[in-house]
């Protein structure tokens, strides 16, 4: 993919490889395909210095030229793309992520991959989020993350390793941070998601042979069937 590194060749090949996983998915039977797209405009998140309005409609721009030919051959391999919300990519919290849809006219073959672990510390609602974004669910990643400002510690990380006290935030096995999991999935649930439930681990301070089975039982208790009968069913005539 990278050959002799010139940007244009290196996007022409990875563009391609992108659109041969949607090819492999359909041929193994996957319907939905998970990855983030990349941004050219991740460096002005701050605003500082600050652009003009147009370079920031030239990302989305940049981004749907891209992206449409590759969603392209998503439809045409009935394969859905499912972007995770994530700093670094076009789509990394709320407003972007409706600008993101807006830019490729809301096509079905381009979802969002919910993980609740990225919008804690940027103070998103991981509720709301599935609601308001309801149709376009189309993988979910559990993955949790502990908030712990102190004054001196904060949201930016400031290039800290993971597992850094001195971080504002760090990723946590699930069931350990802040992700309000039954709320999630009691929501997960309303908008009616019966697809895959990932668990994504990291957590910088607990071995891993210890911490995954204790996330996935953690999660598993809030994966309970939503009931088949309404509440107040007794007082109906």
């Amino acid at each position: 993919m990278w050959g002799d590194g010139d940007p244009g060749g290196v996007r022409t090949r990875a563009a391609e490889e992108m659109q041969h996983t949607a090819r492999l998915a359909k041929a193994l039977g996957v319907d939905t395909v998970v990855g983030f797209t990349g941004s050219s405009i991740w460096q002005y998140v701050a605003m500082f210095p600050p652009v003009p309005a147009k370079v920031i409609e030239a990302g989305y721009q940049d981004f749907a030229d891209r992206w449409n030919p590759i969603l392209d051959v998503f439809d045409e391999c009935g394969v859905r793309f499912a972007h995770e919300v994530h700093p670094s990519e076009i789509a990394y919290d709320y407003w972007t992520t409706v600008r993101t849809l807006e830019a490729i006219g809301h096509r079905e073959a381009f979802g969002l991959n919910w993980d609740p672990s990225h919008f804690m510390w940027q103070g998103i609602d991981p509720v709301s989020f599935i609601w308001d974004f309801k149709d376009r669910i189309y993988h979910v990643d559990c993955k949790d993350t502990k908030l712990r400002p102190t004054g001196r510690n904060t949201v930016m990380g400031s290039h800290l390793p993971w597992g850094d006290p001195r971080r504002g935030w760090d990723f946590v096995s699930a069931g350990r941070g802040d992700v309000p999991w039954e709320s999630s999935f009691r929501a997960l649930t309303a908008i009616g998601y019966d697809g895959p439930i990932s668990v994504e681990w990291e957590d910088a301070g607990m071995d891993r042979l210890h911490g995954a089975p204790e996330a996935l039982a953690a999660l598993k208790k809030f994966d309970f069937p939503a009931s088949n009968t309404s509440f107040d069913a007794a007082f109906k005539q």
